[in-house]
């Protein structure tokens, strides 16, 4: 997998690796700004991710470390096989004097994924947009 293409996006968020760490494990949250999922914060479990869009992501735990590191199989099935998506997205949290370094990386897109890579950077940046609005309200 030496070609494996990868999405990354990092924002500075003014909120505590405590609270965003909440929005990215709790799945009445992880609802609001990612998709429908039972996500639970143990390596080895294994939940789905539905969109609103009708997709069904299948995902496993990784690696947990509270607070810094979350990382899950992110796998999508396709009629067409040229389209099936391994992945691995990672979130790492970073304390900060003003918060919280937040970075994602997507990662195992083949290099005939261009436009999966390409709708992936896309899809991200829109579901961040959702984080930091959510970490905004008031809880």
């Amino acid at each position: 997998m030496t070609d494996a293409r990868s999405v990354v996006l990092e924002r500075d968020l003014p909120h505590s690796p405590e609270r965003l760490w909440r929005a990215l494990t709790q799945p009445h949250l992880v609802q609001e700004w990612l998709m429908r999922g039972e996500i639970a914060p143990v390596v080895g479990h294994r939940f789905t991710l539905t969109g609103d869009w009708g997709g069904v992501l299948d995902c496993e735990i990784l690696e947990v470390e509270p607070h810094r590191t979350l990382s899950y199989s992110w796998n999508f099935a396709h009629d067409d096989p040229a389209f099936d998506l391994n992945s691995v997205v990672t979130f790492t949290l970073t304390p900060t004097p003003a918060g919280t370094h937040l970075r994602v990386e997507q990662s195992g897109f083949r290099p005939d994924q261009k436009q999966a890579l390409g709708g992936a950077r896309h899809g991200w940046t829109g579901f961040l947009d959702k984080l930091q609005a959510l970490l905004a309200s008031p809880d």
